[in-house]
């Protein structure tokens, strides 16, 4: 993700032989100052019109992963007592996000969308495995009115407190027995909670005459029941109903489009394993501007957005071509991004479907936004501490882009002026990005100090080694959950390195080391 001050800022046309460097650096200096971002700001409405529904996929596309179906709650030889299930899933930031006892395999979200109201009547089945023997669990869900919940089809009693939905079975469930869960409920995702959290973190955000979801690091558990926490990804199925004057993007590929007279029901469906802070909804009037290739691309942009708008995103197709040789094949079957026609301080890397809004849309943050499918989509941060693996990857990334489009010298260039900002002491906050707390997780420091991380580590073990790294980390953990330890263990076996201390000073010391492989001393800059 990155996210910005909103400032009158314009890219200048570009010749794409050459990248001026002061471009990477304007943005990468603004990157990451939204602790004084002033609240989102809601467009005035503007009557929706009709558009022509979006075609499935053709016949030749697989089908999306089947879930399981079973609903036992028996185990053949399961002996284990039952016992409630953890109210957090052991994050050390976040004690109460996410939940014990279960993983969630796959979710369908059935839900009714009344437009001018901002009001769902939602249906959520989660299909589920239980990793011990279950007296009871909880779910993640803040506000919204739950009318009824069962398991496997079976009347289940529940409570609501901080946050939590809180399940009691009819009958225990087993260890390792799979199950279904099924919560009806209804209501205005956001209402009547806090209305403190940024645009990125709060879920449901309607603004008019669409609907875009966002929710870093929480946000799913304000319009659906959710184990929201990125160690329990899970496949989803949406169907999602509207008035037939909408159209409705979602993750993964539009399957089916029902049309039901005055209103219509758009279906989605992943195949790879999400984290729920990368699901999104997006509902309004749009475009959809489709590119075929080994990877489809599938554009949805705000019908009213001019076309220098979506020129930004012209060029995805060569920076997956061009991210490919170093990071290995993209991880997914399809993506695309979704333009809102509303400003936003931010752009999220939702998987296969990147939200941004209308004003932040800049070649170097599609580079960014686009890398984060291999860094925090496929490979999943397993604690929040491990952020830098996302941001300090995908920052990394956009320099790899200019280097691929606009030359070595001018991605040298950039990366230079960031260590000399870094270096110095304007501005610079004492964060350590392999563990830089529950506050800090969207420092500046994060996404650059993380970036230069890369740079400094390719400059001390050479091209080979740190291509074979990243190529070496994205293969053996794709669609899983990683951490430091996890990258580290991978560049030492590629470079036949000690790196420790070389991650110690980088990740967890808040002094800049020197990368004298480039003559860069920190000293040099201190004075500003």
């Amino acid at each position: 993700m990155l996210h910005y001050r909103i400032r009158r800022l314009k890219e200048r046309n570009m010749n794409r032989k050459r990248m001026p460097w002061m471009v990477f650096s304007a943005i990468v200096v603004l990157i990451l100052v939204a602790c004084q971002i002033p609240s989102w700001v809601p467009v005035t409405n503007t009557p929706a019109t009709t558009i022509t529904a979006s075609s499935p996929p053709s016949s030749t596309t697989p089908s999306a992963t089947a879930a399981p179906t079973s609903t036992s709650t028996q185990a053949p030889g399961s002996l284990s007592a039952p016992s409630p299930g953890a109210a957090g899933i052991g994050d050390p930031y976040f004690p109460t996000m996410g939940n014990g006892g279960y993983d969630v395999v796959h979710y369908t979200l059935d839900l009714d969308v009344n437009m001018d109201q901002n009001v769902i009547d939602g249906e959520a089945i989660l299909q589920m495995e239980a990793t011990q023997a279950l007296s009871r669990f909880n779910l993640d869900f803040e506000g919204l009115t739950v009318d009824r919940v069962s398991v496997g089809g079976h009347s289940a009693d529940y409570e609501r407190a901080d946050g939590e939905l809180i399940v009691t079975p009819p009958t225990p469930i087993a260890d390792r027995a799979s199950f279904t869960v099924t919560v009806a409920y209804h209501g205005t995702p956001g209402e009547g909670l806090p209305d403190g959290r940024r645009t990125f973190a709060r879920g449901w955000v309607h603004y008019g005459d669409g609907v875009l979801v966002a929710g870093e690091p929480t946000g799913a558990a304000r319009w659906y029941p959710v184990n929201q926490h990125p160690l329990d990804k899970a496949t989803y199925t949406f169907r999602i109903t509207v008035d037939e004057a909408y159209n409705v993007a979602a993750n993964g590929f539009l399957i089916e489009t029902q049309e039901n007279g005055s209103t219509r029901t758009f279906v989605w469906e992943t195949r790879d394993p999400v984290a729920s802070y990368l699901v999104t909804v997006a509902i309004g009037n749009f475009d959809r501007e489709s590119e075929e290739g080994e990877v489809p691309i599938r554009n949805y942009f705000a019908a009213e957005l001019p076309r220098s708008v979506r020129q930004s995103f012209r060029r995805t197709s060569e920076m997956i071509e061009a991210f490919e040789p170093s990071f290995g094949p993209y991880p997914f079957d399809v993506y695309g991004v979704v333009v809102h026609n509303v400003p936003l301080s931010f752009a999220l890397e939702t998987q296969t479907l990147t939200v941004f809004g209308r004003n932040v849309v800049g070649e170097l943050i599609v580079a960014h936004e686009l890398a984060h499918h291999w860094f925090g989509n496929s490979l999943t941060p397993a604690a929040w501490k491990h952020i830098w693996l996302n941001e300090g990857f995908a920052s990394y990334a956009a320099n790899l882009w200019t280097e691929y489009a606009y030359g070595t010298s001018a991605a040298e260039r950039s990366m230079r002026d960031l260590y000399r900002t870094l270096a110095s002491d304007r501005g610079r906050q004492d964060v350590t990005i392999g563990d830089p707390g529950p506050n800090q997780l969207f420092s500046w420091e994060v996404y650059n100090r993380g970036a230069l991380t890369l740079y400094a580590l390719r400059a001390r073990i050479g091209d080979d080694a740190f291509f074979e790294t990243l190529q070496t980390y994205t293969d053996r953990f794709r669609n899983s959950n990683v951490t430091t330890e996890d990258f580290v263990q991978v560049a030492e076996e590629a470079s036949g390195q000690n790196l420790e201390d070389f991650f110690n000073s980088w990740l967890f010391e808040t002094s800049v080391p020197d990368i004298p492989e480039r003559g860069l001393y920190a000293e040099d800059f201190a004075s500003g």
